[in-house]
């Protein structure tokens, strides 16, 4: 009895000793300290071969109300040598985030860049948006917030400055999933559902579709405690907040933590602070479960007629893509291609449309411009292809020879709630939006379906008011709810984000009902198919997009200025080609929920044409890039004609095209003769 009492007390000591885990091992389960004077290491996942060896040690329960005190005692010694330091800082201007974040070039954040060299970018903001987010919480610092990143170039050391930064403003519980990565939608799922719901916000490290690496893009996103982006009410804030700061805090001597460790694994910043160690993909899987049938969508994955090709475009979604796809529905990985995330995103550009995602168009049998390229066997071609953007967000999806545009794969999975369990279940969606300047092919199907259609200005952060209607705000419920954007965004209330998987997965329900009744060795009913038959029922709305990247920005502003000077208000006219203008109006929203108001939304010029189709262009400057302007022009036009329905959208939308250009002197004021890309 007695050598049994020392043995136990010799391996407690053993065990709670400075320099050891609390659960006594280091990671790799030896008695070598992986620890340092600033970060302890905690290992939760005790292996058998541990209880082998060491069958003294009690159990993990016991263990732990035994050692509650040595552990905290560990804490401070193990942390003797880490202060929280106040650093006096000055504002910077230009933080006031976009649509979605803060996004400026990486050498701004790292202070690097010769232009500016503002030393503190990165903790500035960070700070700003803790001191937003302890404002908003009742004076309270968030007591659990994610840490994650797509991957891009400066992922990892900002990941671990912000954790500094975190841990001394007193963030108890800091989530970091393994490796850093983890795609936007994914960071909003482990909001919502890991540990039921604990976490209180997020922040997220990416410029989403934006280029990565030297010389590119960095950006920094806040989403709350529901999972949806930070609305312009706190993000307005922390721009004010960043305006005012005179200091920051952070760990003076803290080393950092290993973030490529086991999943589980804690580290001890300071006394008040732990980072821990997340499987990125978790919840976010069992969020999809949730959302679709992957027993039915395995089963027609395995017929011998399907094939299917993702583009992860080395962004934070091609992981994803394989633990969903390969993982769990079975499909070869022959299914995807550029999967692996690289922080330069392959020397490529993340966004998921015709021009960048150009070797998934081609492998799709389709031009440039999105018409079928008559040289290709469609027989030859995956049934169904997709790509998603820099951090997972956005999707691009296609059939043999038929790009879907996202206007029309919004309004077509509207059309088809019922091949979706997440919307099936509830007997349909009990609300749909979509932003302004999407087409309004949504609205036609909406108002079909006897479904309420909102009109929202562009941002994710404006859906989330509509998702959160009830949960929130405790008004009316328009969960499950649908919603998307024309620039590749797709989504419902299963996140409170648009998710680039989840589109691709309700393309692949559509097409598993479609295809119930045909027999295995009969043809499919493919993509094309689907969008023909939709666009016979409702018409197609032509539509395509304009982007002048990188525009002088007060030649910008300038071609915003002539449109509301020359025409709202002004007269109608007509040209030479028959098109006549209407009327010109900028848009401005009105929150149904909260009764927020946002103005200077985008200018929506309205046109007919000689038959009496409508038609209209909107033009607004992207709040998405790190420099000079975007000037985006959305053209869209609506045929009821079937024989008509064929065209490629940019060739039916030319001449709509160069009336608006001409009309906006786009060449005269800005010098540039052409669009850096039309998709």
């Amino acid at each position: 009895m007695i050598f049994t009492c020392f043995r136990f007390i010799a391996s407690l000591t053993l065990i709670c000793a400075p320099g050891l885990s609390a659960d006594g091992f280091s990671p790799q389960t030896s008695f070598k300290s992986t620890t340092t004077t600033t970060t302890n290491n905690i290992n939760n996942n005790n292996s058998k071969d541990e209880r082998k060896r060491f069958p003294f040690l009690p159990s993990r329960p016991l263990f732990r109300s035994m050692c509650l005190t040595a552990n905290t005692q560990l804490a401070a010694s193990t942390s003797s040598s880490t202060t929280v330091l106040e650093v006096q800082t000055k504002p910077i201007p230009g933080m006031k985030p976009g649509t979605s974040g803060l996004r400026k070039k990486v050498e701004v954040w790292q202070g690097t860049d010769p232009d500016t060299s503002y030393k503190y970018y990165l903790e500035n903001f960070i700070q700003s948006l803790l001191d937003t987010a302890k404002a908003k919480n009742n004076g309270e610092i968030p007591h659990t917030i994610i840490v994650a990143g797509d991957g891009r170039y400066y992922n990892v050391e900002a990941i671990q400055l912000i954790c500094k930064v975190l841990a001394a403003n007193g963030v108890a519980n800091i989530w970091v999933p393994q490796t850093g990565i983890m795609t936007t939608p994914a960071v909003s799922a482990a909001i919502r559902v890991r540990e039921s719901g604990k976490c209180q916000g997020a922040i997220i490290l990416t410029a989403s579709h934006n280029p990565g690496g030297p010389g590119e893009d960095f950006g920094i996103k806040y989403n709350l405690e529901y999972g949806q982006p930070a609305g312009e009410d706190f993000t307005d804030e922390a721009y004010q907040r960043s305006l005012e700061i005179s200091s920051f805090w952070t760990l003076e001597g803290s080393k950092d933590f290993d973030i490529e460790a086991e999943v589980g694994s804690e580290f001890v910043l300071n006394d008040s602070s732990t980072v821990t160690i997340i499987d990125p993909y978790e919840e976010y899987v069992e969020t999809l479960k949730s959302c679709f049938d992957f027993d039915a969508l395995r089963s027609f994955s395995k017929r011998p007629s399907f094939s299917l090709l993702f583009d992860g475009m080395h962004g934070a979604g091609g992981p994803f893509a394989k633990r969903v796809l390969v993982d769990e529905l079975g499909l070869p990985e022959t299914s995807l291609m550029r999967c692996n995330p690289l922080p330069d995103f392959g020397k490529g550009h993340p966004d998921p449309n015709l021009i960048y995602a150009a070797g998934l168009v081609g492998k799709m049998g389709l031009l440039p411009d999105g018409s079928a390229d008559p040289d290709v066997d469609l027989s030859s071609v995956p049934t169904l292809g997709a790509a998603n953007d820099g951090d997972g967000d956005r999707n691009l999806i296609a059939g043999a020879g038929c790009f879907v545009t996202p206007s029309d794969s919004l309004a077509i999975i509207c059309d088809n709630w019922d091949a979706i369990p997440h919307f099936s279940k509830a007997g349909g969606p009990r609300g749909v939006a979509r932003s302004m300047p999407t087409s309004a092919a949504l609205d036609v199907v909406a108002t079909a379906r006897g479904i309420p259609c909102f009109q929202t200005p562009t941002g994710w952060k404006f859906f989330g008011n509509l998702m959160s209607s009830k949960e929130l705000f405790g008004k009316k419920d328009y969960t499950p709810f649908l919603c998307g954007e024309e620039s590749f965004g797709t989504g419902s209330d299963h996140i409170h984000e648009k998710d680039g998987l989840w589109a691709v997965l309700a393309w692949l329900s559509i097409l598993t009902k479609a295809n119930k009744d045909i027999a295995e060795d009969a043809p499919l009913i493919h993509v094309r198919d689907i969008v023909k038959k939709h666009w016979e029922r409702y018409g197609r709305h032509f539509y395509c997009r304009y982007d002048y990247e990188g525009v002088d920005s007060d030649a910008a502003n300038s071609v915003v200025d002539l449109i509301r000077n020359e025409y709202i208000g002004g007269e109608s006219t007509v040209d030479e080609t028959g098109i006549k203008f209407v009327q010109a109006e900028e848009f401005a929203y009105s929150d149904p929920v909260d009764g927020s108001q946002a103005s200077q939304q985008g200018l929506i010029m309205s046109f007919e044409y000689p038959n009496g189709d409508g038609a209209r262009v909107v033009f607004r400057l992207s709040g998405t890039g790190s420099a000079g302007a975007t000037i985006r022009m959305y053209l869209e036009k609506f045929e009821q004609d079937p024989e008509k329905h064929d065209k490629a959208a940019p060739v039916a939308l030319k001449t709509l095209a160069d009336r608006a250009i001409a009309m906006v002197k786009m060449a005269e004021i800005t010098g540039r003769d052409a669009p850096t890309v039309i998709t």
